[in-house]
This record gives C-alpha cells, structure tokens and sequence, in this order.
C-alpha cells in the first residue's frame, strides 16, 4: 500500500535561525537528505572513536539489553541509547552543531527518540534491509506524524565497499504500508534480522526504478540527515575495513507519541523514548 505523503518535509522556515543554508533546506525537503561533509574535526572523530572502543570492550554493556550482538559471529552490532549510557556521547547530542539541524528542520525543540552506536566490523557484519524508520516509529512506537529526522556521523571513513548507507532520494514522499500485523516483541528478531515491516521486493523494484539510489561515502567526521520516511539500507561489509557510525534520531516535541497504531505492545524506552525533554 502506497500513500502519498500529507506532511511537511521541513516544518521550520526556510529563513530561520539555524546552521543549514536556504538552498541545503531545499534539498532536503526534495530528497529527503542532507549529507554535510565534516560535521565534526578530526581531533573529536579521535575521541569519539575511543568511547565506541570503550563501550564495545566493556563487559557490562554487552550484558546490558541495549546491546545488540551479530548472530553469526556474537560480536556487538548496536549499542542503543548511548547519549544516556555515555557522557561524550551526550555532549555530542546536544552540540549546536548536531541539535540546531534537528531544530531547524523540525521547526520547534526536539528531544532524542533513539540513539545508537553501530559497529560494523569487518569481514561479514551483517547490513540493515531496506526499510523506512517511520513505518516501525509510528507502529510500534506510536509516532502520530512525519516529524522526525536522523543523522549518522561517521566514525570511520564510509567507502563504496564497506557496506555505506544508501537511500532512495524522493522516496520519502510517499509512504510504503507493510503488509502483515507487528508480531509481539518483534524488536528482538528485528535488531538482529529485520522481517516484518520491511517492504515487498515488488514495492522496492517500483520505488527503486522511479526514484534510483544514492550510496554515501565520505571521511570520517562526514554526517548524514535524513528523514524518517525515507527509503534507506546498508549492505553487508565483507571487507577488511570496519564502518562505524553514531546515529541520533531526533522527534519534535510537538510529535510525542501516543500508543502504538499497529502493534500489541509498546517498544522498550530504549528504541522509542517515552521522556521528551528537550535536548539543551
């Protein structure tokens, strides 16, 4: 089931306060993208990269339920909620530099939904299966609106074979409907190996060939924003290079959620935040 998107792409005004220049807003709200070279200097990328070591090492976070493990190989994958499990990883959350684009594009305050740490080691880590962020955030988490926006940052350099993200550009204004209903607590499966609520090879075809895909790159330090409806994925990375990335989602405050519209139950705090405290 195919809908045709009903809301705004950028809610804040094209002339607000905010480090995105008018034009770059423009993109966004046609692509559904924003890739930003260096949003964060070599020297932080360094000390960012610690932490994530640190974090993977630790024996405690990989016996905490907010750490996910491979299923081949038992090494972690995504360690969820890091702004709360790491101080380094909070202040990256609420520099300007990362919230003022959550704000200017959301058009009021935002508060983080989810965030995450992904470790994609070399030879065989798994990718993610092409999905849109919204169909789950507004099912299982109870989103009313497409209010929400994410960025990875790179903390390690995004080449063409290391399993980068990819999006379907244009794809983010029309909403794709899964069929089938949330099976309960689909969220273990699903951060291992997504099933349910991932499209039809037919519906990815049809979007595919009317809208094509972009592959990221970049250096460490690059950063990418899209929107929660867009058509995205990543391949496996069978190289020898690892990928790995922060990634924070940002909700408006004005889109808290409610109780999920297509799931038995709510997903735990830590995929989809119940707290909406703004980020300061």
């Amino acid at each position: 089931m195919t809908v045709p998107r009903q809301d705004p792409v950028v809610w804040g005004s094209p002339d607000g306060p905010g480090p995105i220049q008018p034009q770059d807003l423009g993109a966004f709200a046609r692509d559904g993208f924003l890739a930003v070279d260096q949003l964060i200097t070599p020297e932080e990328v360094q000390v960012y990269r610690r932490e994530l070591d640190r974090l993977v090492a630790d024996p405690e976070i990989r016996a905490d339920e907010r750490s996910i493990v491979e299923p081949r190989t038992q090494e972690i994958r995504s360690v969820f909620e890091v702004h709360r499990i790491s101080e380094l990883f909070a202040h990256l959350v609420a520099d300007e530099r990362v919230v003022g684009r959550a704000r200017q594009i959301l058009g009021s305050d935002v508060y983080v939904h989810q965030s995450r740490i992904n470790v994609k080691p070399g030879f065989g880590a798994s990718g993610f299966y092409w999905h849109s962020d919204f169909e789950t955030w507004h099912a299982e988490d109870g989103l009313p609106n497409m209010r929400t926006v994410s960025v990875s940052i790179a903390l390690t350099e995004n080449v063409d074979t290391n399993g980068g993200l990819m999006i379907m550009p244009g794809s983010h204004k029309t909403f794709l409907g899964c069929a089938g209903a949330t099976p309960k607590d689909n969220y273990k499966k699903s951060l291992q190996m997504q099933d349910a609520g991932t499209p039809s090879d037919e519906a990815l075809t049809a979007l595919a060939g009317q809208h094509g895909i972009k592959l990221f790159t970049g250096k460490a330090g690059s950063a990418t924003w899209f929107d929660c409806n867009c058509m995205h994925g990543s391949g496996d990375n069978i190289t020898p290079f690892p990928r790995s990335n922060v990634f924070v989602v940002f909700n408006s405050v004005e889109n808290t959620p409610v109780e999920p519209f297509a799931a038995p139950v709510r997903r735990p705090a830590f995929l989809g935040a119940r707290d909406s405290t703004p980020v300061r």
